[in-house]
């Protein structure tokens, strides 16, 4: 029986594709699916849910409150949630879910990138392959994997010097 696993996109670093017109990196278009495409998914049905394509330094209280909502109600529809989300504010919508909520039904994994997926220097799709096997693995709970490290909220921070996260 296959595992089903809810992916919801914030955004963020992870997201982040060049634009060249302006020579920036803009949050524009997802490039999740082409990194799911690139994973071997045996046993694992995932439902991508877009619900915002924002870079987090741009993310509001209700933003944080948003992303917390549908991975609560998501958690209560499926076997485990990832959360792709930038890593400035990633902390805060972690947090927003377990004030909001306690512990999830099932597992929720916050995940995101330092360096943005198109680089070619890039954590992107580590990080994500570390948070589909830590949903899968972890009891309830919400948490941040990556780096080789899985992390449960709350407490989580960015340690932005060695550019990882931390416990408080």
């Amino acid at each position: 029986m296959k595992k089903r696993i809810a992916l919801i996109s914030t955004g963020g670093t992870i997201e982040k594709t060049y634009d060249e017109l302006s020579g920036l990196l803009h949050n524009q278009v997802s490039v999740l699916d082409i990194m799911l495409a690139s994973l071997e998914l045996r046993g694992v049905e995932v439902r991508r849910v877009q619900l915002m394509n924002k870079d987090s330094l741009e993310m509001t209280p209700e933003d944080h409150a948003l992303i917390a909502e549908t991975a609560e109600s998501m958690a209560r529809a499926s076997d485990g949630v990832v959360v792709v989300h930038g890593t400035d504010r990633l902390q805060h919508s972690g947090e927003a879910l377990v004030a909001m909520f306690g512990t999830p039904r099932t597992p929720v994994v916050f995940t995101g990138a330092m360096r943005p997926y198109q680089l070619r220097s890039t954590d992107a799709l580590q990080n994500l392959t570390e948070a589909l096997l830590a949903v899968q693995l972890l009891p309830p709970g919400v948490y941040v994997a990556m780096h080789n490290q899985v992390l449960a909220f709350p407490g989580v921070v960015k340690d932005r010097q060695a550019g990882t996260f931390t416990k408080a």
